[in-house]
């Protein structure tokens, strides 16, 4: 195969990490990964698979036991126990050392794997939740992957099927260590390569038979409502559909349907000038039929039967087919425009090589096609097996409008993490079935900003677009403000991208990485972090009549907590109810945070590094966070080419947030920067004592200040990034109480009860300031459970 498809690895282990007797081989890749081999002719397999790339970790630390029955294995983590024959549960089990359970921190061989879950590989036909594979992490401290029946990759690119009778088993067994875990399943896989900057901010997708005047038009109706895309998919209906039935069916095309795009160079160009880049869906399985332009060039090369329009059959099994597959379906499409490709293969996970998936066949050779020009490649495709997230982004289906899939998908989308899945893509709003809900597609729309992926979509029926206007105004509102809101945040995300691909963390984690010994990180199911400094939990049902809040049930682990949109302050260490208007979710910052985002969000404005940032800082602890920045679309960042600038906030005698002068190739940045610095938890009075200095010369801003979220707003004008920036203040106006009673008040004014209750229950909140009477007298008014509880959560959210 061409040189393009042979991809780098390095799968022998070293030799001293090895134990090894006449049909057994173990080898301890790390003190809690071990590799579990049994072959009857003792010969072993040292080349790549589909799943295992890179099997030379450095040398372990372990211990061998000869005893009567066999050998007996130990290192930090685990201990094992083998007979030295065939694995059998009587004759090979692993202990996990550590105090994490009484009976059920020890695996023998065959025993089902009681794992936190990995992913599935797909939602189709799923209202709700399904059954997920098997990931790396457990609460019981390990987990086992199978890779006995997985393809061998050779030296030429290709593959072939694995020697049958013998058994390749992973065991992880670390702990509650899941981030090392996950650390060296990375290593051993390969790590995620870093998605190209544009990919971060909000797709456009509908299966819908658009042409090219009113898919612009579309598109000025955006630009027009100030909605920020960045890339379009078109699904089928760019192609030949509508074909003679002795071609088939349609479904699968490469031909565009000049009827409405009858110039396509032009239109992926009008396109490409707003900032956008382009994906086109394509279902391989039915090959190349006689009506396709490019059939006769592919028949010849594949030896079919043109004259007599036999079609060429989809055959991804073959390395033949495969190359000529993408020389003459789709090169021709990228030379016109088109960026990457959907594959939205649907028909199984049969081919003509035993055991050999066709989902994985297209997504590592169509990710490795789409680089081949030196570019960042992407690819746009279902889960097919451990080792998927060398191969982003993932297509997880067709979503269900229904509140229950939507319930599903943020526990979905932070699991699939534990077999570092890190780049969902959802149909978000609902792809088909289901009902009109306007506030179903609000609500999804707030949650969509927060996944990997940020990509609306819907079906081909004229009741079911996702265009915000085709919402009542408070949805609508809410719709728009969260397409913003994504577009803000790229800054933070990019950053967040390189922590995946470097650091081997992706974007969305469970709330037990960071929390493992805590029982509340487990039971929040929907709730998770998102990157390094934001916690989301994320609204999944109907708001509440008469209060017009929807409740989520959230745990705050100990510190205090900012929710970035209504700006209150939280006590943590607690489990509370948390109630939210249609107007937003909960998205909370720890004190320290800092999150760098930028108000830069017109069209093209998302691949390039921004002339200003928007930084919002989180007071009440320090805090320091590391912005990353490249090239956004070439590989060079493998390289290390890349321009980081640490921010810093500190509390001492005064309070301190420094921009530091950025390191690496400044060459990427632009010259200069403006900065608005948000500092949140603040009182007034310091507005008044803001200082700020570049590189230790006084500097003349504007300062201004956010009496909701009690936040200084100090506008920096541009200065050269060179330069070192430091604000200052006092730190005896930090601010880290609630305006309870503002807040009450708007609350009640908005909720539809009785005028009397209204009246009697503001009372109370003016004249009562103990605390604890106020609840009680409230409590004696007999109020409905969920008005109490959102009152609760206002009076008592600063609770320290």
């Amino acid at each position: 195969m061409q040189k393009i498809y042979k991809v780098q690895t390095s799968p022998c282990a070293l030799d001293s990490n090895i134990v090894q007797g006449e049909n057994y081989r173990i080898t301890i890749l790390t003190d809690g990964l071990l590799r579990l081999e049994y072959s009857p002719d003792g010969i072993f397999e040292d080349r790549a698979t589909q799943m295992a790339f890179f099997r030379d970790f450095p040398q372990s630390s372990y211990r061998v036991i000869p005893t009567e029955t066999g050998i007996e294995i130990h290192t930090d983590r685990i201990h094992m126990i083998y007979n030295e024959e065939e694995f059998s549960p009587h004759g090979l089990s692993i202990q996990v050392k550590g105090n994490l359970s009484l009976y059920h921190s020890t695996w023998h061989y065959g025993d089902e794997i009681h794992d936190l879950g990995g992913t599935a590989r797909t939602l189709d036909g799923v209202n709700g939740s399904t059954p997920l594979e098997h990931g790396i992490v457990s609460r019981f401290g390990f987990s086992v992957l199978d890779d006995s029946h997985s393809q061998v990759l050779l030296d030429d690119g290709w593959i072939e099927p694995r020697k049958k009778g013998i058994q390749d088993l992973y065991f992880f067994g670390y702990g509650h260590d899941y981030k090392q875990a996950l650390k060296d399943f990375y290593y051993l896989c390969g790590t995620t390569p870093m998605l190209p900057r544009y990919a971060l901010g909000n797709w456009w997708s509908r299966y819908y038979k658009y042409t090219e005047q009113t898919y612009m038009e579309l598109m000025d109706r955006f630009r027009q409502n100030q909605l920020p895309f960045s890339v379009a998919v078109l699904d089928m209906d760019w192609h030949l559909v509508d074909i003679d039935p002795k071609y088939g069916s349609g479904w699968t095309g490469y031909t565009w349907n000049r009827d409405f795009f009858p110039n396509p160079p032009r239109f992926l160009k009008g396109l490409h000038d707003r900032g956008m880049k382009v994906t086109l869906n394509v279902h391989p399985a039915s090959g190349v039929q006689a009506h396709e332009e490019m059939y006769l060039e592919m028949a010849k090369e594949m030896s079919v039967d043109y004259e007599h329009e036999d079609p060429v059959v989809c055959d991804p099994a073959d390395p033949h087919f495969l190359e000529s597959y993408f020389k003459y379906l789709h090169h021709p499409r990228e030379e016109e425009g088109v960026d990457f490709w959907w594959i939205d293969w649907q028909q199984g996970s049969h081919s003509k090589i035993e055991g050999l998936d066709p989902l994985w066949i297209f997504n590592h050779f169509h990710y490795l096609d789409n680089g081949r020009d030196g570019k960042r490649p992407l690819t746009f495709s279902r889960y097919s097996g451990p080792g998927s997230h060398r191969y982003p982004i993932g297509f997880s289906g067709d979503a269900h409008t229904t509140w229950e899939s939507l319930d599903f998908q943020p526990y979905f989308t932070s699991t699939a993490s534990n077999i570092g899945y890190g780049w969902w893509s959802h149909d978000i709003g609902g792809h088909m079935m289901g009902y009109k809900d306007d506030e179903l597609v609000a609500r999804w729309t707030q949650y969509g900003i927060y996944s990997p992926i940020m990509r609306l979509h819907s079906t081909n029926s004229e009741f079911n677009g996702k265009e915000p206007w085709r919402f009542k105004p408070e949805a609508e509102k809410a719709m728009e403000d969260a397409l913003r809101e994504r577009h803000r945040m790229v800054p933070y995300l990019y950053t967040m991208n390189y922590r995946n691909y470097h650091d081997g963390l992706p974007l969305v984690l469970p709330m037990y990485y960071e929390y493992p010994e805590e029982d509340a990180a487990y039971e929040r199911k929907n709730q998770f972090l998102f990157g390094s400094q934001l916690m989301v939990a994320p609204v999944t049902s109907k708001r509440i009549t008469g209060i017009n809040c929807a409740k989520v049930t959230a745990w705050l682990p100990a510190g205090t907590w900012y929710d970035i949109h209504t700006g209150l302050i939280y006590a943590g260490d607690r489990t509370i109810d948390l109630y939210r208007d249609i107007h937003s979710i909960p998205v909370l910052a720890k004190a320290g945070a800092i999150l760098p985002f930028t108000d830069e969000i017109g069209e093209n404005n998302v691949s390039a590094n921004p002339s200003s940032l928007h930084l919002k800082v989180y007071g009440g602890a320090d805090g320091c966070f590391t912005l990353y920045e490249d090239g956004s679309e070439d590989c060079s960042y493998e390289k290390g080419s890349c321009a980081t600038t640490v921010l810093e906030y500190r509390e001492a005698d005064d309070v301190s947030f420094t921009i530091h002068r950025p390191e690496g190739d400044l060459s990427l940045l632009p010259e200069k920067r403006s900065f608005l610095a948000e500092l949140n938890g603040f009182s007034k009075e310091a507005a008044e004592h803001v200082t700020v200095s570049a590189d230790g010369k006084p500097v003349s801003v504007s300062v201004d200040y956010d009496c909701e979220k009690q936040a200084v707003l100090v506008s920096i004008p541009e200065t050269p990034v060179t330069q070192e920036i430091c604000i200052r203040t006092e730190k005896r106006f930090l601010s880290l109480n609630n305006n309870v009673q503002k807040r009450s008040f708007d609350f009640l004014n908005q909720a539809e009860i009785a005028f009397t209750l209204k009246e009697d229950i503001y009372a109370l909140i003016q004249k009562e300031a103990r605390l604890p009477v106020l609840l009680s007298a409230l409590a004696s008014l007999m109020l409905d459970k969920d008005l109490y509880g959102a009152l609760l959560e206002i009076l008592t959210a600063d609770s320290f």
